[in-house]
This record gives C-alpha cells, sequence and structure tokens, in this order.
C-alpha cells in the first residue's frame, strides 16, 4: 500500500500533520493507499515555496517554461499505461476511458506549451504627442489550484499548464478521493528537474488546507472545479484578500430533442453523455425535453439502449460502458434522490435502484425516469450518477424555458435537422457551452465556463490561458 508525502519545494517532505486519509478502490473497497490529512502549516510551507520561486520562473522566457511543459507531457506518455491503471482503480472510471484521459492530458500540456509565444500586449495611439501607451500580460504571482476527484489529472493540467506558461507557480491541491494518480506523477516529474518551488501538491481536507490556500495573501489567483458549496466557501475565504478566483462548480445539463431530430443519433449522444464515467461529469446531460409528437418513439429507443447497458468493474476486458460510482457518499446520494422522485410520482423504466449483481463496490443501475415534473428535485438539483429523467414539451421555445428553468449554466445540447432551430436554441439558451447534434463533451482549444451559478471564469484555450494573467498598462513620454 502506498503512502504518500506532500510534494512541496521540490522534494517530498512529511506532513506536520500526523493523521491520514485512506484512499479506496470504488469497485472493491479495497484501501489503496494512504495520503496526509494535511495542515494550515502544510499549505503554508507550499504557499511560501510557490512565492520564492516566482521570480525566478517568471523571468525565464516563456518558450523556456514551454519546455517543461512539454517534459511533462513526455513524462506522462512514458507512464501511461501505469497511470491509467492507477486512476482507474482510484475512481472506478473504465479503463478505456482513464486511458483517454491520460492521454488527453499529455496533449494539454503539449496544447498549451504552444502559447509560449502567444502571449501578446499592446502599443495603443496616445493622444498626447510623443507618448506610447503599453499594455502588458503580467504573470499574477502564485495560483492555487483546487481539483476534483471526476478528472483529477487532466483537471490538474488545466490548472498547472495555464499557470506556468504564463509565469506563475503553482500550488495544487488534489480530491482527497482520487490523489493517486496525482502524487505518483509527482514522483516522475522530479527527473525532469523542474525549478524547485514552482509545483507544489498538498493533499488535504477542503476545511482545513483549502481553507488555508484561499485565505493567504500570498495566492493570486485560486482556481477551483468543484460544488457550488465548495465555490461559496472558496469565495469567502478569498474576499479578505479580494483574491482573484475561477470556478468550475456544478450542472444541470438540460438536452432538447426536436421532433426533427435524427433519432439514433440523439439517443446515442445523449446516453453517452448520460453515463460516461457513471454520470460524474459536470457537463453531463442531466435532463431530456422531447417534443410530444416523438415523445413515446424517443422513450422506446432510449429505453432499449440503455437496458443493452454494460456494468462492471473498472478492469473489465467487456469494454463496459459504465462502473461503480466513486464512493459511497456518492451511491447515497444517488439512491436518496431517485427514491424522492419516486416518492414525488416518477416512473421508473429501467434501473432505479443500487446493482445487486456486486458483492462489493458503489455500483447503481443506469436509470431512466420519465413522468418527472419540472420543479421536482431530480429535474432541479445535479445528481451525478447514471440516471435520466425526460419531459414532454409543445414547442421550442417552451422547451428553452425549460431549460432555463434552473440555478446552474454550464452546459446544454439541442438535436434538430432544422438550422434555424438550432441557432434560435443556441442564442437562447443561458448556458456557458451549447452542443448541436453531439454528446456533451468539450474541446480543449475551446473555452470551457459555466454561467449562473456554474461558476466564474473558466478554463482552456486562449481565453482560459489569460485567467492567469494580469494586465498593467505603462505610459511612456519621450522628448
Amino acid at each position: 500500500m502506498q503512502q504518500f508525502e506532500q510534494f512541496i519545494n521540490g522534494k517530498f517532505v512529511k506532513s506536520t500533520s500526523t493523521e491520514v486519509t485512506e484512499v479506496l478502490n470504488p469497485c472493491t473497497e479495497e484501501v489503496l493507499s494512504t495520503i496526509p490529512h494535511g495542515s494550515v502549516e502544510d499549505a503554508n510551507n507550499a504557499l511560501d515555496a510557490a512565492q520564492n520561486a516566482h521570480h525566478a520562473w517568471k523571468s525565464l522566457p516563456a518558450i523556456q517554461r514551454a519546455n517543461y511543459l512539454n517534459k511533462m507531457a513526455d513524462v506522462i506518455r512514458e507512464n501511461r499505461v501505469f497511470l491509467a491503471k492507477t486512476l482507474a482503480s482510484e475512481q472506478a472510471k473504465v479503463i478505456g476511458l482513464a486511458q483517454v484521459e491520460i492521454d488527453v492530458t499529455a496533449d494539454y500540456f503539449d496544447y498549451y506549451s504552444g502559447f509560449a509565444r502567444r502571449i501578446e500586449g499592446e502599443i495603443i495611439q496616445s493622444d498626447r504627442s510623443k507618448e506610447h501607451i503599453f499594455l502588458h500580460k503580467a504573470p499574477i504571482g502564485v495560483a492555487v489550484g483546487i481539483l476534483p476527484w471526476n478528472w483529477p489529472f487532466f483537471v490538474m493540467a488545466r490548472k498547472v499548464a495555464a499557470s506556468l506558461i504564463t509565469g506563475n507557480t503553482c500550488v495544487i491541491k488534489p480530491s482527497c478521493i482520487a490523489p493517486n494518480t496525482i502524487m505518483e506523477w509527482a514522483k516522475m516529474i522530479q527527473k525532469i528537474e523542474l525549478p524547485a518551488g514552482v509545483l507544489n501538491i498538498v493533499c488535504g481536507s477542503g476545511p482545513i488546507v483549502g481553507n488555508a490556500l484561499s485565505k493567504s495573501p500570498t495566492t493570486g489567483i485560486i482556481s477551483l472545479t468543484g460544488s457550488v458549496f465548495a465555490g461559496q466557501k472558496v469565495m469567502e475565504a478569498a474576499s479578505a484578500n479580494i483574491t482573484k478566483v475561477s470556478l468550475e462548480l456544478g450542472g444541470k445539463a438540460p438536452a432538447i430533442v426536436c421532433a426533427d431530430a435524427n433519432l439514433e443519433l440523439a439517443v446515442n449522444a445523449i446516453v453517452t453523455s448520460r453515463v460516461t464515467y457513471s454520470g460524474q461529469i459536470c457537463n453531463c446531460a442531466e435532463r431530456v425535453y422531447v417534443e410530444e409528437s416523438i415523445h413515446d418513439q424517443f422513450l422506446e429507443m432510449i429505453t432499449s439502449k440503455i437496458n443493452d447497458l454494460k456494468v462492471e468493474d473498472a478492469f473489465s476486458e467487456n469494454n463496459p460502458d459504465m462502473s461503480a460510482l466513486v464512493s459511497k457518499a456518492q451511491l447515497d446520494k444517488v439512491s436518496e434522490m431517485v427514491e424522492y422522485a419516486k416518492k414525488e410520482g416518477a416512473e421508473v423504466l429501467v434501473g432505479g435502484s443500487r446493482s445487486s449483481q456486486f458483492d462489493k463496490g458503489y455500483f447503481y443501475q443506469p436509470t431512466l425516469l420519465t413522468n418527472v415534473k419540472q420543479d421536482m428535485q431530480i429535474i432541479q438539483e445535479e445528481v451525478f450518477g447514471p440516471v435520466l429523467p425526460v419531459m414532454k414539451f409543445g414547442t421550442l421555445d417552451e422547451a428553452i424555458a425549460l431549460a432555463n428553468d434552473c440555478e446552474f449554466g454550464l452546459t446544454s445540447s439541442i438535436f434538430s435537422e432544422n438550422f434555424n432551430k438550432v441557432m434560435h436554441a443556441a442564442e437562447e439558451l443561458q448556458y456557458g457551452e451549447t452542443y448541436i447534434n453531439r454528446e456533451h463533451f468539450e474541446a480543449i482549444q475551446g473555452f470551457h465556463a459555466g454561467w449562473k451559478k456554474s461558476g466564474l471564469g473558466g478554463a482552456d484555450g486562449k481565453h482560459g490561458m489569460e485567467e492567469y494573467l494580469q494586465t498593467k498598462v505603462i505610459y511612456a513620454q519621450y522628448r
């Protein structure tokens, strides 16, 4: 069993806390590792290391910083199978999908290294003679990244790559549920000789380590991917120093299926969106609105599709569609939400309970619900599990209104062969992302950002990099 330490100032060190947290395999419930239940002192030590390293790091030409990102990508590719197995074991992500996450993470470091020569400012015409106005982009300082458990390795790269290429140093706090892949990678990158203190990784709880990182005056920006509650706590802590926050929070993504949609495409895309990583992705389709005239046909097709899904151990050679949920707490939450939906009158067409085919593990059946209403909890609150409620609608504007009737605004989708309909919906849907005739899954060159309670700021692409830059204006008069 692995016993990880904190990674601070370029080396592994013991935590000042003697407590540890056990990391479990969600399929078998066996203990895989222990991580430090870190302390405020650990957090401050990591911030101090990052602060001390910042001036030298930002002074490096960006192309030299990019070389380190390329080396990080190389290390991932050299160890891609081991890292995928580590990821699958700690989060019950089916091994094929775990491998995708590892490989895309390597691509992400290479992608951001390409921005080294694209950090640009401006020269602005002055109203005065013999004066130039120079607008520079500068690093913020020390960036803190607080990670989720659902895409821990990829989201780590989202925060680390953008931070480092722009000249910031970084402190990362992994999730206590799924830290192993990140900690194993930390061992590997020691060989690339990244300057000490540029990247630090501190394990611990949100209330202790996360809060200490967020409220410190040393921190220049906090980027969190997590729940609305976690985002609120980070904002509270950051407010003392008016620290910049970038938050990717929850989602309750609607999918609208019109009568003129390609139904086979819609069913496949929606089911894929719902059960990828057992529905534990913030941009997954969480509710479906189907036009009345095709409602029954759609239900028949999607019922058949969900009945055919394979649910097995994450390492199964049968290429299952999904595996266990990540924790008992997550299993209990999903179970309770479905049971409450039943009490409110929802009808279960498929699934609707914990899986009985496994002796151990946190398995829940893929579930399809109908006879649901807009004000039900199952329609309004994020489930984060393999549960899909379906409602019918009359007109497209009615569907858009139902989709927008939500406190979240991360992703949405529409299925229609009518160009006017999809463009009207894309214009009116109050979401940071809208997918047309495809599954809910973003590209690294886009901009992943939510509206309303789904967050502030965003990640990926050019705009994701700019989150980690601040603007400095220089007025230069000459004679």
